[in-house]
Formats: C-alpha cells, sequence, structure tokens
C-alpha cells in the first residue's frame, strides 16, 4: 500500500498555508463584539452560508463513517444523507422566525416563544449533545484519519489537529470559521469526486459493482419486520433527527443567522440542501468501491471505518492523494471548528451572560474561548465509551442523535405551528425527555458490558431498536407537550405575536414573500425531485 510521498506533502502544506493565510486575514478583522465574534457581523452572502452549513455538516465523521457504511454494506443508513429536503425546511419555515427574533441562539429563541427556562435547559442539551456525538466523534473519526494517511499514532493525530483548529476557532471566532469553511466546502468536494471517479475507474465501473455485489445489497428500504432498519421506523427517525438537526440545532441554523438578510439566508440554505445532495456519491459510494476492491484482494482493511483512507493510498496518484488527505483534514477541521464555535456561542450567551449581564464584550469572548476548552476536554473523555454503543461510527452518530432529538423537535415544531403551547408544555417536554435519552444511553452502555440480564425489563428498553425508540420517543414528547400546555394557562399574546404560524401580521407575510423569487422556488423543488429519484432507485431491483 502507498503511503504520502513528498509531492502529496507539498500539496497539504499549499493547502493549509493558503488556510491559515486566510483565517489570519479574518482574524485581523474586528472581532471584539459578541456580534461580530459569535455570527460575523450578521453580513455573510448566500455563497458562503451555504457553503458553511455544509462544511459543517460533512465533518471526517461523515467521510469515515459514511464510507464504513458503504463498506458494511449498511445502505438504509444513506437516508440520513437525502436531507436536502428538510434543509429546505429551515429556509422556507424557520429561518424567518428567528431572523425575525433576532436571535443569536436557538435557546434564546425559546426564551421569547417560552421562558428563560426553556432557554437554559435546551443550552444544556445542547451542550451535552455536542460532546456525546459532535465533539467525540469528529476528533475520533480524525484521529482514524491523520494516523492512516500520516502513519501516526491515534490520539496524536486526534489531539493534533484538535489544537490546530482550536487555536483559528478560538482566536477568530464565527467569521474565521465560516470564511476557511467556504475554501474547505470546495477542496472537500473536489478531492472527494476525485476520488470517486478514479475508485469507479478501477472498480470495473458502477454496473461491475453492482453485478458483483448484488442489486440487494443497495436496497435502503428494508421490510417493516427488520430487526436492523425497518422502513417505517427508519424514515419517521431520520425525519425526527433531521428537523432537530437541520432547523433548529445551534451548530446548523447558526451559519443560516449570520446572513446579512433573509433573502441571502434563505437562498444559502437552497445552495447548502444542493450540496448536501453530494455526500452520497462523494463518500458513500468510495466505501462500496474499497469492499469490491477489498474482495479482489487489491485493498486490504480490518475495520469498515477504514475503507475511505484505505482506497485514497491505494488507487490516487501522487500529488492528488495529497490534495484529497487535505480535503479529509479540512472536513476534520471544518466541524470541529463549527462545534467550538456553537458551544462557546451557547455557553456565553445562553448560561453565563444570563447569570451576569452586565459583563463587558471583551470577557465575554473571553469565556467563549474557555468554554470551548472545556467542552473539548469533556468530549476527548467520551471517546473510549462510545466503542460500548455501537461497532460502527456513523450508527453510533445516527442512534445517539435519536435519543436526543424527539424533545426539541417536538418542541420547535409545536412551539411554531400551535399558539396553545405554552411554557410549562416545553420545559417539562424538554427536561422529560432528555432524561428519556440519557436513560437509554446509560441502559445501553450497561448492557454491552453484559452488567444487565437478558431477562431484566430495563434490558428490553436498552436494546429495543434505536429507530423505534426514536418514534416513541417523539410520541411521549408531542402527547407531553399537548397535554401539559393545555392544563395550564394559555400563553401572553407577547410570546406568540410573530414567534408562530398564524399570528403573523399582514406586514410580516408581505415582508416573507418579498424575500424570494420564482428561482428559489425552482431550485427548491428540484432538489425535492432529486431526493425522490435516489429514494426510487436503492430499492434494490
Amino acid at each position: 500500500m502507498q503511503i504520502l510521498d513528498a509531492i502529496d506533502w507539498i500539496a497539504i502544506g499549499l493547502y493549509f498555508a493558503v488556510l491559515f493565510g486566510v483565517a489570519l486575514w479574518v482574524i485581523l478583522q474586528k472581532s471584539e463584539n459578541t456580534e461580530d465574534y459569535f455570527l460575523a457581523g450578521r453580513n455573510v452572502g448566500w455563497f458562503v452560508v451555504g457553503s458553511s452549513i455544509f462544511a459543517s455538516n460533512i465533518g471526517s465523521e461523515h467521510v469515515v463513517g459514511l464510507a464504513g457504511t458503504g463498506a458494511a454494506g449498511k445502505f438504509p443508513l444513506i437516508i440520513y444523507e437525502l436531507h436536502a429536503w428538510i434543509v429546505l425546511l429551515l429556509g422556507w419555515v424557520f429561518l424567518p422566525f428567528y431572523a425575525r427574533s433576532g436571535v443569536f441562539t436557538m435557546p434564546e429563541f425559546l426564551e421569547k416563544r417560552f421562558d428563560a427556562r426553556s432557554r437554559r435547559f435546551l443550552s444544556i442539551m445542547s451542550l451535552v449533545a455536542y460532546i456525546l456525538t459532535k465533539v467525540s466523534v469528529t476528533i475520533y473519526a480524525g484521529g482514524i484519519v491523520v494516523s492512516s494517511l500520516l502513519g501516526i499514532e491515534f490520539w496524536t493525530g486526534a489531539l493534533a489537529t484538535v489544537v490546530l483548529t482550536g487555536i483559528y476557532t478560538i482566536v477568530g471566532g464565527m467569521r474565521a470559521v465560516v470564511y476557511t469553511e467556504a475554501m474547505q466546502t470546495v477542496v472537500l468536494v473536489l478531492g472527494a469526486g476525485t476520488l470517486t471517479i478514479i475508485g469507479l475507474n478501477a472498480a470495473g465501473g458502477w454496473n461491475s459493482m453492482v453485478s458483483e455485489l448484488g442489486p440487494q445489497f443497495f436496497n435502503m428500504w428494508r421490510p417493516a419486520s427488520d430487526p436492523d432498519y425497518p422502513w417505517p421506523s427508519l424514515f419517521l427517525t431520520s425525519t425526527i433527527v433531521g428537523i432537530w438537526y437541520w432547523c433548529t440545532d445551534q451548530y446548523i441554523v447558526q451559519r443560516a443567522l449570520t446572513a446579512r438578510n433573509l433573502k441571502e439566508g434563505r437562498r444559502g440554505t437552497i445552495f447548502g440542501a444542493f450540496l448536501k445532495l453530494m455526500p452520497v456519491f462523494l463518500f458513500l459510494i468510495p466505501g462500496v468501491i474499497a469492499l469490491v476492491l477489498k474482495n479482489r484482494g487489491i485493498l486490504h482493511w480490518e475495520k469498515s471505518d477504514e475503507a475511505f483512507a484505505s482506497l485514497l493510498k491505494q488507487v490516487m496518484p501522487s500529488g492528488v492523494r495529497g490534495l484529497v488527505a487535505a480535503g479529509l483534514l479540512a472536513a476534520l477541521m471544518s466541524s470541529l471548528a463549527s462545534v467550538f464555535n456553537s458551544c462557546s456561542t451557547l455557553f456565553t450567551i445562553d448560561i453565563y451572560k444570563k447569570f451576569y449581564p452586565q459583563t463587558e464584550e471583551k470577557k465575554l469572548v473571553a469565556v467563549g474561548r474557555m468554554a470551548t476548552v472545556a467542552v473539548v476536554l469533556a468530549g476527548i473523555i467520551w471517546i473510549p465509551i462510545m466503542s460500548n454503543i455501537s461497532g460502527v461510527l456513523y450508527e453510533y452518530l445516527q442512534s445517539v442523535q435519536a435519543y436526543i432529538a424527539p424533545p426539541i423537535t417536538a418542541v420547535f415544531l409545536l412551539g411554531i405551528f400551535l399558539p396553545r403551547i405554552n411554557a410549562n408544555g416545553a420545559y417539562v417536554t424538554l427536561v422529560a425527555g432528555f432524561c428519556l435519552a440519557m436513560l437509554r444511553i446509560f441502559l445501553e452502555v450497561l448492557c454491552g458490558k453484559g452488567i444487565i440480564s437478558p431477562e431484566n425489563f430495563l434490558y428490553n428498553l436498552g436494546t429495543i431498536n434505536f429507530l423505534h425508540f426514536g418514534v416513541m420517543s417523539l410520541v411521549f414528547c408531542l402527547g407531553t407537550t399537548i397535554v401539559i400546555s393545555l392544563l395550564s394557562k394559555t400563553p401572553a399574546p407577547e410570546k406568540v405575536a410573530g414567534l408562530t404560524m398564524n399570528t403573523l401580521t399582514v406586514e410580516q407575510r408581505s415582508e416573507n414573500r418579498l424575500s424570494y423569487g420564482w428561482q428559489d422556488v425552482v431550485s427548491s423543488a428540484i432538489v425535492v425531485l432529486i431526493v425522490l429519484w435516489v429514494m426510487l432507485y436503492f430499492n434494490g431491483k
């Protein structure tokens, strides 16, 4: 198996020189107030918004995990990569409410719609979710990438990338993040696209792979009775997770909030939706190629999560291999940079500032930097525990998100569409749903270690299919929100005016209509049609 040579290292070096040059230029710009540090001054155009949304989503956990998913034959999980239609919901449904309210964060929006209790608790929930998923998973996947490509020890590679990314994120803030992400998106797409094309050629083409593995291998729709991926629960739970992730999570929505106006923000989400159509072809298909080449004795790897790096080192020519390696490192760094900034924003704006409202702007920025360090350390500590929840990185990510997403999805959806939902309903749902999620994770770890007997009732709760659990949790959360709200008083007028779908004024509706044109509608329709085509194509026939 080939290793990186001198030309590859030159390509990587040039890439990082340009990357840090961009970051340095941004850092030298003004970033001493919270709006500039956390939201890039709310003056970003649609191309950068869309690129940042995509780069934030596609981190090393996707590159490594999604290729590993393809190599392991877990094709039903690609439904999570067909969420481009949900990205459109962010721009068309949710973003107008967020932009109109002028909020920095999603917890801040809940305070405007409900009360301060919901804001504080969602901030805590989000930070815990980032530790369990984004921080730990990204660092873990980054360690695999770096150790595979550079031939160094896992933890050395993981921690080195954390330090490098942390420097420009902590110093430069959101402006440094979004502009470097725009550059990283271009490198990642070109690099992974080149690998897919060369890999397909090495495998003899798409038809050769389908013939060798069989059409059923590529079937994403398993029967409802399937023990692993029953299609009804797969579709519903993936949608629940998608709405939480793309429409209500600070990590993604913060990118749209940097836009200079609603029109640029919506167009950024549409562009991001187009980019989101590519991961199946850029990352999952290389995993399938790696499996085919392994079956032929050309590639050698032990864990499916090593498939992408193994293919990269084997089939790519010198120089180009270095460019793709730079793209992989870019994916790692963009994800880490995004979650670093989101964590600092949540802690600083929604927790620290609420207790110390008179804190000056410079100190708030310093607090955000310290919060970033704390969250990263917690994520590193969690990494060894991850192996007890799922053997495939991408499946671990989706399972934990299926536990965390339902209460947040329920509160935001009902809060925007039903004015009768009140603060008590929202708060009780967030607390109860979060406790249920933590109980499931705790039981799953115990079951994985064999501590709980299969005859125990708790064993069933800890081992029931995560897709079924996601659906049941959402039903529980929706019911809790509605019942508690109906049993308590009606929200005050200022808690719903302009913040729910049927309380918009004539002026607000008119302003919203003026923020898009026919091009936006047609582009969105094309995205939906492509998603439907992919869903129909991968049907195992």
